[in-house]
């Protein structure tokens, strides 16, 4: 480990009709055989036609779409302050909250600020640590980074490796922050397949991680078929260095190579097939959880951490393409899941994909308890088409905490930051966005938000190319919102902003 030390205008709601011609055939064709991981340490570069470049370009000369980095956002959002990559030049990943500090992870290592001043943030510490894509969480003074990349060994000065030796290591790397200035690297934990994500399910003693991971190979000693489950890690709160994974549940289980998961191509074309999990959110005050899992979303029964059940299974194989992440909403009668239409690092937000895919699903929780069914209502993506150089698609969002209502803020990388309502299932509405034009007007450039959360008051955004922005919403349908301050936020751990008799929970 080594420690290391705008202008506003109006929009219009216009866009470029066609994504480049090379990738929206990739795109919707039979399909990949395996999953397309979330963008990594070189961001995809693909040069466009010149027609193509020179469609683009038009579009921003005619205002419907901001020129290159251009800041534009509704009337309803300040844009306070931003903190470019600065040590760690890697790709800006996921955002975690303590107390007066956020946590951002990116594929080098990870960042800790301080938001006392959410105006002036400033960095506290930076670690380097390589590891794609370094998810990040804490709890008490744990931080927890997740190792999804095959590295020489479990250290922060490994060196890439071939996944195919048996020596490669993946999975979950655990720092003790109780000195933000000073992270400690204290433990690791070997994982099947890695780790891509993780989701905490805290304890007073213990600290349970749920760790997912996708695509095996056979030709890895480490990761190979059947994947069909996630791992579970025990991470004893005072002594970290004893943490071991308690079990592998089986979340698919069926008689294939692969397990009973979605089957994909050839059989759904477009169809990511089912090897394991994206990511997992809980929602430990109800017991539940909700996983996208590739090709599934599934809901499981988490009362007994160690053994969680899927109680519900959904597919989509017209619209769905990869099952990314999930939301519940506070009453715990919804889930939002997301679609991650080309791994993120395609142009699927215009008029040629449309408003169904690469979207978010939100589904309805009929029923109580082990009857509980998820019920498809609607789709949701944001109602601006982007240019074909810009990477945009559903990605990571948190609850904004407002009584009555289901409102969240959103990322979708290079379509920026979107704040939306879904009271209605059926019909949902964005209410808010900022966003930046292009990184480039003739290449597609893998930027944008990476996650955009709500955490006392205010929203922050992982660019992954511009840095840690933090934006202010003023709008009567959110500012409810700031009153609800919590100590601490991991997103993919859902916490009950209110307690049982509907008050806020300060």
């Amino acid at each position: 480990m080594i420690l290391l030390h705008t202008t506003r205008v109006r929009r219009r709601r216009l866009g470029v009709a066609a994504a480049a011609a090379g990738l929206l055939a990739t795109m919707l064709a039979a399909g990949p055989a395996v999953a397309t991981p979330d963008p990594g340490d070189a961001p995809a570069r693909e040069k466009l036609s010149a027609e193509q470049a020179a469609e683009t370009r038009s579009a921003i000369r005619n205002g419907e779409i901001p020129a290159v980095d251009q800041v534009v956002h509704s009337d309803n959002i300040e844009h306070l302050a931003n903190i470019p990559k600065d040590a760690l030049p890697g790709t800006n990943s996921d955002l975690a909250f303590q107390g007066r500090y956020a946590f951002a992870g990116n594929y080098d290592g990870f960042r800790i600020f301080d938001i006392s001043n959410p105006e002036q943030p400033r960095t506290v510490s930076q670690v380097l640590c390589p590891g794609s894509q370094n998810d990040i969480s804490v709890s008490g003074d744990l931080l927890f980074l997740s190792t999804d990349s095959s590295r020489s060994d479990n250290s922060c000065s490994s060196t890439t490796q071939p996944a195919t030796e048996k020596s490669s290591w993946e999975g979950m790397k655990i720092f003790d922050i109780s000195d933000k200035r000073n992270p400690k690297y204290v433990a690791a934990v070997e994982t099947a397949c890695g780790s891509h994500t993780h989701t905490l399910v805290p304890e007073r003693r213990n600290v349970y991680v749920y760790v997912s991971s996708y695509s095996p190979n056979a030709a890895f000693p480490d990761c190979r078929p059947p994947h069909d489950g996630i791992s579970v890690i025990k991470v004893p709160r005072e002594s970290p260095e004893e943490s071991v994974i308690v079990n592998f549940p089986v979340l698919f289980p069926g008689e294939g190579p692969d397990g009973g998961g979605n089957p994909g191509s050839p059989t759904n074309p477009g169809v990511s097939k089912t090897t394991g999990c994206h990511d997992i959110t809980v929602l430990p005050s109800q017991d539940l959880a909700a996983g996208a899992c590739m090709g599934d979303g599934i809901l499981l029964d988490i009362e007994n951490p160690e053994q969680p059940r899927v109680i519900d299974r959904v597919q989509d194989n017209v619209n769905f393409a990869f099952w990314h992440s999930a939301t519940f909403n506070q009453k715990a009668n919804k889930v939002v899941f997301t679609d991650e239409l080309g791994g993120g690092g395609a142009a699927t937000c215009n008029a040629e994909i449309g408003p169904n895919r690469g979207a978010d699903g939100i589904y309805d929780i009929v029923g109580k308890g082990k009857k509980s069914k998820l019920v498809f209502r609607s789709y949701y993506k944001i109602p601006r088409h982007q240019a074909n150089t810009e990477n945009c698609v559903a990605h990571n969002g948190s609850l904004i905490p407002v009584k009555g209502r289901d409102i969240m803020v959103q990322a979708w990388y290079q379509g920026g930051v979107s704040v939306w309502d879904f009271t209605d299932s059926a019909h949902p509405k964005e209410i808010a966005y900022f966003e930046r034009g292009p990184l480039s007007d003739t290449t597609i450039s893998t930027g944008g938000s990476w996650s955009a959360y709500y955490y006392n008051g205010y929203i922050y955004s992982n660019d992954m190319a511009k840095g840690f922005d933090v934006l202010k919403i003023s709008d009567r349908r959110t500012d409810a919102g700031e009153r609800v301050r919590m100590h601490e936020l991991n997103v993919q751990t859902q916490p009950d902003y209110f307690d049982r008799h509907g008050r806020f929970d300060d």
